[in-house]
């Protein structure tokens, strides 16, 4: 059953006197415990798609519903008191703050959102235990996701959204992240959504879209997903 759903959502930007249509009509529904990877290349609509489906912005024309509720009719303050309860955002770059340590980064989201786990549980979970007192300039590429992965999902939000999140690392250490994600889906049971440019990651979902021209223009199934170490780009 669909918690969250996007129902023929469309979306231009003005570029000078010239419209660019970003989303065709595109209809979407996430379930509960999901892995579903979007692939597309650049400039096909997967951030677009992700950012109205977290809330993070709104379609030109279309509607977003969370377990019923239409999502796109809300208040920008209650479409930000409902991405602190229930939305996790992974981004390519880490956008961690210098003059922190990795618990303090955590610790930031854990202090202004409703949390069932504390900074350093989160910290734990993705693997860095023990790196909760180092600065972001003491930590590998990847270990500064798996902090951003950290921060997002300290609150124990139902969906986890990340956007091209291997995309400034390298192989090995982007399989740390990718098994770090899966992690979460598996104990955690969050839904998570992750748009790539990159097919081999697909392999490791539930279920695969692909997005062309701002709509959605394939779907399948993995009948038995991939383990991130098993896949290599």
């Amino acid at each position: 059953m669909a918690v969250l759903e996007g129902r023929k959502l469309t979306k231009v930007y003005s570029m000078g006197e010239v419209p660019v249509q970003a989303l065709r009509g595109v209809d979407l529904q996430l379930s509960e415990g999901e892995f579903v990877v979007l692939l597309g290349h650049s400039g096909s609509g997967k951030s677009t798609l992700m950012n109205i489906l977290a809330g993070l912005d709104r379609p030109t024309a279309g509607q977003v519903f969370f377990r019923g509720e239409e999502l796109t009719a809300l208040s920008e303050d209650e479409l930000t008191s409902f991405r602190r309860r229930h939305i996790g955002v992974v981004f390519q770059f880490f956008n961690l703050i210098p003059n922190l340590t990795a618990l303090e980064n955590v610790e930031l989201v854990s202090e202004i959102a409703p949390s069932c786990l504390t900074a350093r549980q989160a910290l734990e979970l993705v693997g860095l235990g023990d790196r909760v007192d180092h600065f972001p300039a003491q930590l590998s590429g990847g270990e500064q996701q798996r902090v951003a992965i950290a921060r997002a999902v300290v609150k124990q939000p139902e969906f986890l959204f990340c956007d091209e999140p291997t995309g400034a690392l390298d192989i090995s250490t982007g399989v740390v992240v990718l098994e770090v994600l899966k992690q979460i889906n598996n104990e955690l049971g969050t839904t998570v959504f992750l748009i790539t440019h990159n097919q081999v990651i697909a392999e490791i979902a539930h279920r695969v879209l692909v997005m062309a021209d701002g709509r959605i223009v394939s779907e399948r199934f993995n009948e038995k997903p991939a383990e991130p170490r098993d896949i290599s780009w």
